[in-house]
């Protein structure tokens, strides 16, 4: 038995001396996760030795650990695991609260011990209230001062218990509250942590400074802009803001933080096209067909909590009454009104999803507290007819490296070359899956074409045996390997924070530590601030909303690294409201709404004169005219930029005819109606357009 202690004593002491203390010394949050660096220092003797280092978060990628610091030591092993012997630390607000929930049961409990012995009391007065017996008559005197005792004391217990009840109750509501904020917290009740077991071996005795870094999901940032115009003609002030939040089960004390817009949990996997082969199919199945992935590069918001917006038609920007808009995985979910709008309260999903008979599902992250969707439509067509164009091409795979020059691939790259081959490769009828790796990291030959062709500084090739070890079999293909110049391009703003911009990505590195605790809230870290001119202007399109917009138009936007994110909008010192910014828009310039001007009326009317129509023959022609009136009650000279339209057939059947567009730039095109209109303060304008609609008698079109 002492032997069995004495061992127990030895693999404790063992075990303990194994426990390995590290401490979070920076952070790297990416849009979606975070990396984390640790620093240890450890006592290696000579030999093999084992650390355990725990405590750690039990959220942690196992395959991104890595471990530097080594010196002339060698690594035998690296184990990831989970410990559920081992609390996580909660935070002090967190602990405090849950101490007082179990303070809250106490007294409950003290208050229900009351109430038993009220009862008691009650009944044992209640069985003895009997006087006297057959033989015994009570005198009035002593009947008189019993009676006053039982209800005198029958009231005082009730009256004590009712209060305890009260008190009871008063105790419950502050735990639903209490309950409530540890919700708020995001408190999980996953007790677990995680632990890094190290093997190491050493020909001596050393110590280690050792650097341990990992991946982490359960983090990440989103931006959040404040734009300020002070008025008209005035340059906006952009304040950029990060909103960095983490539920990983470890506190970031003290840490030093940098912010990337690089998201390493994106699906980097490119796509492979396979031939499409088309057949007859039945008009009762479910057949729907595929669509690409969007490219939209929004990212969750924890902090949306409601989200309001608009469905629309992607075509004519309709609004679709009753689209459903449910929170994905949940039964959450809302349908538009008559003009496509919704609201909806979100709970624990991160996606929407935008459904209408007829249309594609849309799905998108709950980005933003406004978040308006247009829908595709899906319709089957009825004839398809597909001629094909194509080239075919043969090679002969000799099995020698054959060279490819920089410039030829330069040339393919920017669309001056109909593709790189590689000779030799596995595949020469694969020559599009070519995997481009630049500055050692994997990117899509569509972002390869956004390098400066003058900033690249080598390009290797790799194929056969030297590709597919280093990538695999996605490298069966080829690889071809750029190395770029130190191009990156370092500023520090006034804020203190250095901003690195790369070829793919932006770090702001933040000048001072921060504190970032484990329980999904955010932190707010102003980064960037900006002064940047704009071009304002007067917007409304009355066939779709009755409203004047101010907007303002940033060009060269892409100089200030923005992410598509919701912006708070501050015009002439006030809170004006919510807009989105998306810089992925393919445009030459950033146009923001600032909000409606009241002061600019504006009525579209259909005028008498078109309210007609006429048959000719088996035709049936339809008329129609409008007329927008626009009036400027500022107290200023305004520009407005106003926009209708004019229908566009898509059925041979259906004739557009007749066409005035007056004063306006019509596009033939889209169908689209531009005017320009500069209106003095207090004039009134008006224009006018019209068209026929001639189709077939008993048919009905969408007018």
């Amino acid at each position: 038995m002492k032997i069995l202690k004495i061992v127990l004593i030895v693999l404790a002491f063992q075990y303990a001396n194994a426990q390995q203390e590290s401490k979070i010394k920076d952070v790297t949050v990416y849009l979606d996760g975070a990396e984390i660096n640790r620093t240890a220092t450890v006592n290696l003797n000579s030999g093999t030795s084992e650390f355990i280092f725990n405590g750690l978060s039990p959220q942690i990628e196992e395959s991104s650990i890595q471990i530097s610091g080594l010196k002339s030591a060698s690594i035998l092993s690296i184990n990831y695991a989970i410990n559920y012997l081992s609390k996580q630390k909660q935070s002090d607000s967190i602990t405090a609260l849950q101490n007082e929930l179990k303070i809250l049961d106490d007294k409950i409990q003290y208050q229900n011990d009351l109430i038993s012995g009220y009862n008691e009391e009650l009944s044992l007065i209640q069985s003895n209230k009997r006087l006297g017996n057959e033989t015994e008559v009570v005198s009035l005197e002593k009947l008189k001062t019993f009676a006053k005792y039982y209800r005198t004391r029958i009231t005082e217990l009730k009256v004590e218990t009712n209060a305890s009840y009260d008190t009871i109750n008063s105790f419950v509501k502050t735990k639903n509250n209490i309950n409530k904020q540890l919700a708020e917290f995001n408190v999980d009740e996953k007790v677990q942590t995680g632990e890094i077991k190290l093997k190491l071996n050493s020909d001596k005795a050393t110590e280690l400074n050792l650097n341990i870094s990992y991946n982490i999901k359960n983090a990440g940032w989103f931006p959040i802009y404040d734009l300020k115009a002070e008025k008209i003609n005035s340059p906006i002030n952009l304040e950029y803001k990060a909103h960095v939040f983490q539920s990983s089960g470890c506190d970031w004390s003290d840490v030093n933080l940098v912010l990337s817009t690089n998201d390493p949990n994106t699906n980097n996997e490119k796509p492979i096209v396979n031939p499409k082969y088309l057949n007859f199919i039945s008009p009762y199945s479910n057949y729907q067909s595929q669509r690409a992935t969007r490219s939209y590069n929004y990212k969750y918001n924890p902090l949306v909590k409601t989200v309001s917006g608009v469905v629309t038609t992607s075509d004519d920007g309709l609004p679709l009454p009753g689209a459903s808009v449910i929170e994905k995985g949940t039964s959450n979910g809302a349908q538009t009104d008559f003009d496509g709008r919704y609201t909806l309260k979100t709970t624990k999903g991160n996606t929407l999803a935008y459904s209408y008979v007829g249309m594609k599902t849309e799905e998108l992250p709950i980005h933003s507290s406004i978040m308006n969707v247009a829908l595709d439509n899906d319709a089957a067509l009825d004839e398809v007819v597909v001629i094909g164009y194509g080239t075919t091409s043969k090679y002969t795979n000799t099995g020698a490296v054959a060279t490819v020059k920089s410039e030829d691939i330069v040339s393919s790259l920017y669309g001056k070359a109909s593709g790189v081959k590689i000779r030799g490769a596995s595949s020469v009828k694969s020559r599009s899956n070519l995997i481009y790796v630049v500055d050692g990291v994997p990117i899509k030959a569509s972002a390869a074409r956004n390098i400066d062709p003058n900033s690249i500084e080598s390009i290797e090739i790799l194929k056969d045996t030297s590709a597919t070890a280093i990538y695999g079999s996605r490298g069966s293909n080829g690889v071809i390997l750029i190395s770029t110049k130190n191009t990156s391009q370092k500023r520090v703003n006034e804020l203190g924070v250095v901003i690195e911009t790369g070829i793919t990505n932006t770090r702001f590195e933040i000048d001072k530590k921060y504190t970032i605790p484990s329980d999904g809230d955010v932190t707010v870290i102003e980064i960037d601030q900006f002064s940047v001119p704009a071009t304002y202007d007067y917007f409304a399109a009355p066939v779709l909303n009755e409203n004047v917009f101010l907007t303002a138009k940033i060009g060269n936007w892409e100089q200030y690294n923005l992410l598509p994110a919701e912006a708070n909008v501050y015009f002439e010192g006030s809170y004006s409201g919510k807009t989105n910014i998306n810089p992925g828009a393919i445009a030459d310039s950033l146009t923001i709404s600032l909000g409606v001007d009241p002061n600019i009326i504006i009525k579209r009317t259909q005028l008498n004169d078109f309210k007609k129509t006429s048959f000719i023959g088996n035709n049936k022609i339809v008329h129609k005219g409008f007329e927008i009136e626009i009036k400027n009650n500022k107290q200023s000279d305004i520009q407005l930029s106003l926009y209708d339209r004019i229908p566009k057939s898509q059925n041979r059947d259906i004739k557009i005819d007749d066409i005035e567009t007056g004063t306006a730039v019509y596009d033939k095109e889209k169908g689209l109606l531009k005017w320009i209109l500069n209106l003095k303060s207090g004039e009134t304008d008006k224009v006018k357009y019209s068209y026929s609609v001639k189709y077939p008698k008993g048919k009905r079109v969408n007018l």
